[in-house]
Order: C-alpha cells, then structure tokens, then sequence
C-alpha cells in the first residue's frame, strides 16, 4: 500500500509538523520550510534543524518533500524574476540539506510566451545554476505536473521530459505527479484502461521510474479543463474511480501520495480523504 498522509503546517515551528502528522496518522508528509508567498526569509537555524532532524528519526523517518514557494517561475525571461527565482531556490536546497529533507517540489513556471521550448531551456538551465551555487548534495527536485492553463511549462508528459534531457543533472530530478492537474490537463484517470494508457504514455515520456511524489487531489474542473482546483477525494470530477487504479497499482506500493486539500477544523477532511484512499487501496 502507498505511504499516504497529507501538507501539514508548520505554524509555530518547523518542528510541529510532527505533531500533526501523528494527529492525522500519516505515513509521509509535506511542508513549506518557510513563507512560500515572500522571496525573503529568515535564515534557519542550527538548532531547529537539529531539532527537526532529530524528530525526523523518532518518528521512523517518514518520506518528506518542501512544497517550493509559489513565487518561483524557473521559465521566466524577466531578468529580475529569473535572479530572485534562483536565489530562492538556492536558499530552499541548503535548507532540505540542513534538515535532511530528501525532495523539494517545484511548479515548472511559465514561458510568459516565449514558446514552450525557451521556457524549457530556461527551467533546466536555472535549475542547474541554484545546484551549483547551494552546493547541494543531498536534495531531489520533483517537477510537479500541471494543469496545462496559459503559458504554464508542465502540462503535457513531453514538456518533463524535454525538462530532463536539456538538463545538465537530470540524476538530480524527479517528477511529482498532481492527480487534479494532469485530470485538468486532459490525462483521465477514471478506469483501467484509461488508467492504463496514461501509464504508458509517462512511462515513454520520462520512466516511472522518475516519479518519486505524488499529489493526490480531486478536480472541481472538468477532464481537459485546464483548472487547477483541488476538491476533496471522491467529490469532483475524478471520482473515487479517478484514484482507485492509481492506489492498487504495485509499481507505486512504497510511494509517498500526498493530500493538499484544506484539513478543516481537527484536520478531519484530512482523516476523511486518508480513510478513503486506504479503504481504495485495501480492495
């Protein structure tokens, strides 16, 4: 069975997402180690990462992926945005290495319509400068899947892989692989030959191999809608269906599938979806 569990909140401290992941009983989680709407942040400290390394060991060292801030666009032809993204990132890889966080997730970006093919150049290209620069050596970057809208890079399977052949350490990234956005892209999950054929064409396009996260979030838009809004398991457009091939599949029986829907009051739609995709699962 998947490692399910859920984005917890750091609210207070990097150091309780532990509390919350015990309190909804994950298995693996994601965070924000630190303000995802600021490009600045206050450095983190020794102490805390000491802390958190050491919470890390005492609940079992679950899988853990640092969700980027939603300020980068690694595709951006501003010179500004394209220098304040790289510094950002530089800071988030130092940070995982401190913490011993093995994947940061990030959004592609968006060409801003310079063409599917610069925005791609540009992505590899700033992606391999933040690694030089932080001196990573621990750190994964995950490119997350999306839902295709505008002038976004990461819609279709092809534009990850074009991601990893124009990189110069594509040993250094991975895939996470968004149910809502590639659902909202067009990609239908809903039953097993459909299933099955998205399968195939990730397979020829990247490996599954190179998917190492997974978001697990229903659409409120509809299959090809292009919509990046996450509803609850089982009551959008995906379905229980949309998830029930996905779960069982064996190639992902170790895989960490996260929930990023609001946990509402004593994270019980937190529970909710987890009882869910388990009780899917367990069939």
């Amino acid at each position: 069975m998947p490692l399910f569990g859920t984005h917890v909140s750091v609210a207070g401290g990097l150091c309780n997402a532990f509390g919350e992941f015990r309190e909804v009983g994950g298995q693996a989680f994601q965070i924000f180690t630190k303000n995802q709407r600021r490009w600045e942040s206050a450095p983190l400290s020794g102490e805390e990462a000491e802390n958190f390394r050491a919470l890390w060991a005492e609940n079992g060292r679950p899988p853990i992926a640092s969700h980027g801030s939603y300020l980068l666009n690694l595709a951006s032809g501003d010179p500004e945005i394209s220098e304040k993204t790289v510094k950002n990132l530089v800071d988030e890889l130092k940070r995982v290495e401190m913490l011993h966080i093995p994947y940061i997730v990030l959004h592609p970006g968006s060409h801003g319509g310079d063409g599917m093919e610069v925005g791609i150049a540009r992505i590899a290209e700033n992606i391999a400068i933040a690694f030089e620069e932080a001196q990573s050596e621990r750190a994964t970057v995950l490119l997350e899947t999306t839902s295709g809208a505008g002038n976004s890079v990461g819609g279709q399977f092809s534009h990850l892989r074009d991601i990893l052949a124009a990189s110069k350490i594509p040993e250094r990234l991975g895939i996470c692989l968004d149910t809502c956005h590639i659902f909202a892209a067009g990609y239908d999950l809903r039953g097993l030959e459909n299933y099955q054929r998205v399968m195939e064409e990730l397979e020829a396009a990247v490996g599954l191999e190179k998917v190492k996260f997974f978001h697990l979030n229903d659409s409120q838009g509809a299959l090809g809608s292009k919509k990046d809004r996450h509803e609850h398991i089982g009551e959008g457009e995906l379905g229980l269906s949309g998830f029930e091939n996905l779960v069982r599949d064996p190639r992902f029986a170790q895989s960490p599938m996260i929930i990023e829907t609001l946990p509402g009051e004593m994270n019980r739609h937190d529970k909710e979806n987890l009882a869910k995709l388990r009780s899917l699962a367990a069939k």
